[in-house]
């Protein structure tokens, strides 16, 4: 069923909100929630985080346009900064002309790490490769859940590292986690098999915990942008330098990353995932080579047209976490439409590419703060005192002048 989201940032709310609910078969009760506040209670962050005194909200916007995989998605983001969802979108629809994104994850297998010391690292090598059925048995008998549906402990290695305190046995726990984060079953699985650890090695176990650095569950994607919608082969040219700008100098590359990473955390929050592990992981995978990098690729085709790629670790999840209990977080991985962890990680990767594409864009072309302060200017706005009625007269009058600032509109409402 086709849905026209074309010109949706200019319907009111309830437009937009009468155009996700069909989108994403919403019921009753899930459209009212949107309607609300669309946050929680106080009553259920008192039971989410200790010390508990009120809660926080943030903007939840949809991206629209998204093409990925051969399916149509309407993408909630939540996130404070300006430009970020329109900027998405329109990377979307450029995208969309030939054909949108084309992504693909991984399986979804977490880390678990056990750190050993007191022991003489290669004996106890040979000895846990040895037990490693009996070390998978353990792991698998403390989740009955992956178990059942084939999941679960898959295999185990070793590492040595040395460290000033002396060398350490390092032994991972490798474990599909299947549609969940699987953080908490990571963890657990480790504290499992800590003592049987200790008893083949004779050694002494330290930390027992998940990695973070997600290798095993790389998303990875690319899209197309007609040289023609980018701004023609001298935008499209200024890009990819841009990007080599990027690839070859650090202070630009965290910015460059930054820029994906709008894209990424803002389906992240809206979508009810570990932002933090997301981020460390992105930014390790960055510095993978020995020195931090860019995200993405940019080069053109035969026919001069712009072609960006992602690569990026994606721990992620619809089952479990704060997706059980948060309803806004529900509500968003319904309108998103998901069916596996999966899914859902080649989403949040081509949200980064879009994002990126945009950035890039915009700072080979007409530079980053005209755009940006366009979209800012609402903000500017309201935090000069003006009333929902003034909003959109001050926004007006200071784009046209090209003065976008708090002094400014403190003048114009003076006047008015």
């Amino acid at each position: 069923m086709k849905f026209d989201v074309s010109r949706f940032f200019e319907k009111d709310r309830k437009e937009r909100i009468d155009i996700v609910a069909k989108f994403a078969n919403l019921t009753e009760q899930e459209r009212q929630t949107l309607e609300g506040s669309g946050g929680i209670s106080f009553e259920q962050a008192d039971k989410m985080v200790e010390n508990a005194i009120g809660t926080f909200s943030f903007p939840l916007g949809i991206a629209t346009n998204f093409t990925i995989n051969k399916k149509e998605y309407l993408i909630p983001m939540v996130i404070e900064e300006p430009s970020v969802i329109a900027a998405a979108s329109k990377a979307a629809k450029i995208a969309k002309m030939r054909g949108g994104f084309e992504m693909q994850n991984d399986e979804s297998y977490s880390i678990g790490q056990i750190q050993v010391v007191n022991v003489d690292v290669e004996s106890a090598m040979q000895k846990i490769l040895k037990s490693s059925k009996e070390i998978l048995d353990l792991a698998n008998s403390k989740s009955n859940t992956l178990s059942k549906i084939g999941k679960g402990a898959k295999e185990i290695s070793c590492k040595e590292i040395k460290t000033d305190a002396g060398p350490m046995l390092i032994v991972e726990l490798l474990i599909d986690v299947g549609d969940a984060m699987g953080a908490n079953v990571t963890n657990t699985m480790c504290e499992g098999i800590a003592p049987l650890i200790e008893k083949i090695t004779n050694g002494k176990v330290i930390l027992r915990i998940l990695s973070n650095y997600s290798t095993r569950r790389m998303v990875r994607g690319t899209a197309t942008f007609e040289k023609e919608a980018v701004g023609g082969q001298e935008t499209v040219d200024n890009i990819i330098m841009a990007y080599q700008f990027a690839a070859y100098d650090e202070y630009r590359a965290v910015t460059h990353n930054k820029g994906i990473m709008n894209g990424i955390i803002a389906v992240a929050n809206a979508t009810g995932q570990d932002t933090r592990a997301i981020e460390a992981a992105a930014h390790a995978y960055a510095s993978k080579n020995g020195r931090y990098t860019s995200l993405t690729q940019w080069d053109k085709d035969n026919d001069g047209n712009l072609v960006g790629r992602i690569e990026i670790p994606m721990s992620v999840g619809i089952v479990g976490g704060i997706i059980n209990v948060h309803p806004t977080a529900k509500i968003c991985t319904k309108i998103l439409g998901v069916q596996s962890a999966s899914e859902l990680a080649c989403i949040i990767g081509a949200a980064g590419l879009a994002q990126n594409f945009s950035a890039l864009r915009a700072l080979a072309s007409e530079g980053i703060q005209k755009g940006h302060m366009r979209l800012h200017a609402r903000n500017i706005a309201a935090a000069a005192g003006a009333t929902n009625d003034q909003i959109d007269t001050l926004v007006k009058k200071m784009t046209s002048e090209g003065n976008i600032s708090i002094n400014r509109a403190r003048e114009i409402l003076g006047e008015l």
